[in-house]
């Protein structure tokens, strides 16, 4: 390919890009070539061309030279935001100029008034086109490209031609959501990088086709970004609960990207087994969470009348447990649903198939463990074979909607379509309600009760050593994205036992994080920056840690690991009092109503937790760092 030499279009010192103070350019995602440092208040132009690009902030112009060459001379960093002041511009936009014809006056000691730098990069924005690019200035001269000018990804000059003008054209009077989604778009690498786009109660989540070209360093320093990482197979941005939602749909705005993605089959398809497990979970016990919290939050009210000594009359006690006892009693209903929905099945027949593993004709399993009642016995191939009902079972309703969802498919692979409606039901149901009762429930019930009681008897274990090891990796748990893992595991403690010990040590891992970013926040002496990180620590006090997470603690690292500590203390506390949530889901201050009858050991877990991250944080942490 072709190599360039261009004379400086402006007087200064001749500097490499990668000491330009913006990652934008300094990374050269907006192309090749250098910058003048100190430069003086004219600019010329290099070439023979015409104007492409001049918006009314006169701070960038954009050249097509006669021979093909794209450039883009940039005054100053971040100088768009003076709105023109401080430029004159001496040409228009489709203007035809001469080589050493003057292009634009600045005046670099106002721009320095005003708090911007003056350094300015002139760069080849289709640099993939050419070989080695020169920028002389003065006897000196700066290179770049040349053998390496074939490492630069395909379709690098349309992204660097995108991005400088979406940056250059940013109205920093636009509504804070469209100027942030904007800002995004620019540093993602454009829309040619996304290939879907959706967001949770947070977290805008991405999936890129190319990690490589996104300025992660660009994107945090965005106001109103609270952090950004990679997790799930996601490129996921802390944006915070409300104002996501509003950067969300100025971001998907004129795309095809809203209302039909599909970023949650293409994350899974890029996940590690475990990660895709954990994923499976969540996407089944999710769906099932806010009838267990609403069932934890009557129980936590029962509980608190009972304890204050006030007395229930026989109906209103009744009618309680209506509302504490029928979601735990037809709990593999819930479960049951929830599968065959996430494996494409008809949902309505995991309600009837879970309905199946508690009808009234089985033996209650309540029952059973009481000894009021026996199993029936049944014979397979003249192996005897309890069946009992299943009421607050998981494994079974969990294992059964699987196999139902893959078995009503596998029917309407060859079931004719005109007596589909009968048959594939008729068939489902049979099929599956006999392998249910008679294999699935057995087999899964026996695992479940060896899995449930080994994981009782680790947060038993003495002196608070379960929590204390629960606590402390838990955090960590998230940050992979793989605590879904926990759902099944405390909504089989909540159905056997009544109350959820994981909750509680949960509680304590979660405030110690934000302990720890409120004391990073006390520690830091910028008022902006303090007040960014106070935001993204309020969060962690209402259950949601990813903000303090991602967007203070494990960006300086210590903090986070004083949080994982302050968690295993908490955690510690929380086993050696056995304390345990009348149900699960929510945590901290909105997590206090399931646990009205024990309020002070609750109230303690958090001190402890928040104490000793703050504490540690406060101490050994210093901002500068």
């Amino acid at each position: 390919m072709q190599d360039v030499r261009i004379d400086s279009p402006l007087r200064g010192r001749l500097i490499p890009l990668s000491e330009v103070s913006d990652p934008a350019f300094a990374s050269g995602a907006m192309g090749r070539g250098a910058a003048i440092a100190d430069p003086e208040g004219r600019v010329v132009s290099p070439v023979d061309g015409e104007v492409t690009v001049l918006f009314d902030t006169k701070h960038a112009i954009g050249i097509h030279s006669s021979d093909g060459m794209d450039l883009l001379i940039h005054v100053g960093v971040d100088t768009v935001k003076l709105a023109g002041e401080h430029f004159t511009a001496h040409v228009a936009q489709g203007d035809t100029v001469k080589r050493g014809q003057l292009l634009l006056e600045f005046d670099p000691a106002g721009i320095k008034a005003a708090g911007y730098e003056t350094t300015t990069p002139v760069l080849v924005t289709n640099a993939a086109d050419y070989g080695k690019i020169t920028l002389t200035l003065d006897g000196a001269e700066i290179s770049s490209g040349g053998d390496d000018a074939a490492e630069e990804p395909a379709g690098s000059a349309e992204r660097a031609s995108v991005m400088a003008a979406a940056e250059t054209n940013i109205d920093p009077n636009l509504p804070k959501e469209e100027r942030v989604a904007k800002l995004i778009w620019k540093y993602v690498g454009g829309v040619g990088n996304v290939r879907s786009a959706e967001h949770c109660a947070t977290r805008l989540r991405l999936i890129v086709n190319d990690k490589s070209i996104i300025d992660e360093k660009a994107i945090e320093n965005i106001d109103g970004v609270k952090g950004q990482f990679f997790a799930a197979a996601q490129y996921q941005i802390i944006l915070g609960t409300g104002f996501v939602d509003k950067v969300y749909e100025a971001f998907v705005a004129g795309t095809n990207l809203a209302g039909a993605s599909n970023g949650k089959q293409e994350a899974y398809d890029q996940m590690t087994p475990l990660q895709k497990i954990s994923r499976t979970l969540g996407d089944v016990f999710v769906p099932v969470i806010p009838v267990l919290v609403a069932t934890g939050l009557f129980m936590g009210l029962r509980g608190m009348v009972q304890s204050l000594g006030i007395e229930m009359n026989e109906n209103l006690l009744r009618m309680s447990q209506i509302l504490t006892d029928t979601a735990f009693a037809f709990l593999p209903a819930l479960v049951c649903w929830s599968t065959m929905n996430r494996f494409g099945g008809t949902p309505v027949i995991g309600i009837v198939l879970g309905l199946m593993l508690v009808a009234p004709q089985l033996p209650n399993a309540y029952a059973i463990a009481s000894g009021d009642a026996v199993p029936l016995s049944m014979e397979l191939f003249g192996i005897p074979i309890p069946v009992v009902g299943y009421q607050g079972s998981v494994l079974p309703a969990l294992v059964l909607g699987i196999f139902a969802a893959r078995l009503q498919k596998w029917f309407k692979t060859f079931v004719p379509d005109i007596i589909d409606l009968i048959v594939t039901p008729f068939l489902t149901l049979l099929v599956s309600m006999l392998l249910g009762l008679l294999v699935i429930g057995p087999i899964m019930h026996t695992l479940e009760i060896g899995i449930f009681g080994a994981v009782r008897a680790f947060l038993e274990l003495p002196y608070g050593i379960g929590g204390f090891i629960v606590g402390g990796v838990h955090q960590v748990i998230v940050v992979f994205g793989v605590h879904h893992v926990f759902n099944a595991l405390e909504v089989q403690l909540l159905a056997t036992t009544g109350v959820d010990p994981f909750n509680a040590i949960i509680t304590g891992a979660i405030v110690a994080q934000g302990g720890a970013a409120v004391a990073v926040a006390a520690r830091t002496h910028d008022a902006k920056k303090r007040a960014l990180y106070i935001s993204s620590a309020v969060p962690a006090f209402l259950g949601i840690t990813e903000p303090a997470i991602f967007g203070i603690n494990l960006r300086f690292m210590k903090p986070f690991l004083y949080g994982l500590a302050g968690g295993a203390c908490a955690g510690a506390v929380a086993g050696f009092l056995h304390l345990a949530g009348t149900g699960m889901g929510i945590t901290v201050l909105p997590g206090t109503l399931l646990y009205m009858d024990h309020l002070v050991e609750y109230i303690l877990v958090n001190a402890v937790g928040f104490a000793v991250a703050f504490g540690l944080t406060f101490t050994f942490f210093r901002p500068e760092e």
